[in-house]
């Protein structure tokens, strides 16, 4: 399935859900929420492609999404990122070949799993040329550039961070999700 056929086939289920459970979400906490759908993704990987094709198709159904490009700008962007993911239903997570290089996106994946554990925020992936497989167990050139990024630091202090990492990875892969290949 190409970029275009997914973005189409995946809003319109992502539209049905929160229509479904539009009023049991709106009754329970509704000022608690600020978006329906919190997108994580490597910019450098995905930002002129695909996610921000599905940004735009996600806002033209008036599903009210956020995406880095939201911040405004002179605020500190992890609070503000953990802000966004704490206030967002739904959080879709754009895995790509390079997704595990960005010690900013695996910090932002294992906020969006503490959400999904303590609030039951709904976890959605999206594998972008990438095998869940290799998402789960960070091999292939997923896990090349996961092991690019425990290289280029020193970690002999922060094993608790490693471990966050990998179990916010093999937790998130084995959610059902969506696998998408780029035409390029």
């Amino acid at each position: 399935m190409n970029e275009f056929e997914w973005i189409k086939a995946t809003c319109d289920p992502i539209k049905k859900y929160l229509n479904s459970h539009f009023h049991a979400l709106t009754m329970s906490s509704s000022s608690y929420y600020v978006h329906d759908v919190f997108l994580s993704f490597r910019g450098e990987d995905t930002r002129n492609n695909i996610t921000n094709s599905l940004y735009n198709a996600l806002t033209d159904l008036s599903i009210k999404t956020f995406m880095d490009k939201n911040l405004e700008k002179g605020t500190k962007v992890k609070p503000e990122l953990y802000r966004a993911i704490e206030g967002s239903r739904i959080s879709m997570v754009v895995f790509s070949p390079r997704y595990a290089g960005s010690r900013w996106c695996l910090d932002e994946l294992v906020k969006i799993m503490e959400c999904h554990r303590s609030n039951g925020q709904l976890v959605v992936p999206v594998f972008y040329n990438v095998d869940p497989a290799h998402v789960r167990h960070q091999i292939g050139d997923f896990g090349d550039s996961y092991t690019q990024l425990l290289r280029k630091q020193r970690w002999v202090n922060h094993a608790h961070v490693l471990a966050e990492w990998k179990t916010a990875l093999t937790e998130a892969a084995n959610f059902v999700g969506w696998p998408v290949k780029s035409d390029k």
